[in-house]
């Protein structure tokens, strides 16, 4: 599903900057106002680079999506060796810690025991 979404993302990411690089509606509106004229365009328009930028960039996510889709089967998942399996575990009783020791106390931490609790 994610994978789908990144190829839709970057199909509508294409779409959006290709049609924004030629689409002129917006000024000729502007010169049809300036002028009071409604047959009024804009003649001459020119554009920076940055929407054939933002188009490869969308081609870029649509390729990753479509990437993903066609070997994200494939990539290695989370296996269960670290997943617990719901059986209770026996507690142990809680060794003493020195509050004198760090090591004692970074012992206790690691065991799972709060050392500031006694």
């Amino acid at each position: 599903a994610v994978a789908g979404l990144l190829a839709l993302s970057g199909a509508g990411t294409v779409t959006a900057a290709l049609a924004g690089a030629s689409d002129s509606s917006a000024l000729d509106d502007q010169a049809a106002k300036a002028a009071g004229d409604t047959s009024a365009t804009v003649d001459v328009l020119s554009h920076t680079a940055w929407p054939y930028v933002a188009a490869v960039g969308g081609a870029l996510l649509l390729l990753a999506g479509l990437l993903a889709l066609r070997y994200g089967r494939q990539w290695p998942a989370m296996s269960g060796r670290y997943e617990r399996d719901g059986t209770p575990r026996p507690r142990r009783k809680p060794q003493t810690v020195d509050p004198d020791r760090p090591e004692d106390l970074w012992k206790a931490i690691d065991r799972g025991e709060d050392p500031t609790s006694a």
